[in-house]
């Protein structure tokens, strides 16, 4: 597997790289933002790690160009841990959030989790028009291939699951943000948003229906 660190901590960095390498991870490492995200856009990395703050481009702004191109997954390491920092990442793109310091097992847990190929007993799921194959890891609607970022995929996952069910707002950042408390803000319905535009583009039916003040129901029959 093939990763990518963007970190401006010369020694932290470094560090990381021997320490993913023992664990057979091959790393690029670049320490500015403006060249972390030329290799990101580039190179076939399987998870990107960056720092929210870095020089040329922070962190942010990194992810939210990354994410108009691609659908890496990315997890944050950073010193800025406050609630809000947490969600403006997460809002930007990203799909995971650790704070410095951290411990490297639970920073090598967090990217397997990220790049795992599910082991469900079926590696598809369907929901009318919609097919997702959680194996390779696409989905289409009538046979359209839609390129979706890693958190709109599992989104869209958690809701093909659970078809012609209302889910809830609380429901959608516990179990695909695994936030347990309102941070109060748009973070779901932007992603629910972005994703209903890109699987509605040439259909008629719209697939997710909105529930007003409770929630969002993916249609079964789309």
């Amino acid at each position: 597997m093939k990763l990518l660190l963007i970190e401006d901590d010369i020694e932290l960095a470094n560090s990381l790289v021997e320490r993913f390498r023992e664990q057979g991870y091959v790393t690029d490492h670049v320490s500015d933002g403006k060249t972390g995200l030329t290799e990101a856009l580039r190179g076939d990395f399987r998870a990107i790690v960056v720092d929210r703050m870095l020089p040329g481009m922070d962190g942010l702004e990194l992810v939210r160009a990354l994410r108009r191109e691609k659908s890496t997954p990315v997890i944050y390491l950073t010193t800025m841990g406050g609630i809000d920092d947490r969600v403006q990442g997460l809002e930007a793109g990203g799909d995971d959030y650790l704070v410095k310091p951290f411990a490297f097992a639970e920073l090598l847990a967090r990217i397997r989790v990220m790049t795992r190929r599910t082991a469900q007993a079926s590696p598809k799921l369907s929901a009318g028009s919609i097919e997702m194959d959680l194996v390779l890891r696409t989905v289409a609607r009538g046979g359209r291939l839609i390129e979706l970022t890693p958190q709109e995929f599992r989104l869209l996952e958690y809701m093909m699951r659970n078809a012609d069910r209302l889910v809830t707002r609380k429901m959608l950042l516990e179990n695909v943000w695994e936030i347990h408390f309102d941070p109060h803000t748009s973070v779901v319905e932007s992603h629910v948003s972005r994703l209903r535009t890109k699987l509605n583009h040439g259909f008629a039916i719209d697939a997710i229906q909105t529930v007003r003040s409770v929630g969002y129901r993916l249609l079964a029959s789309n």
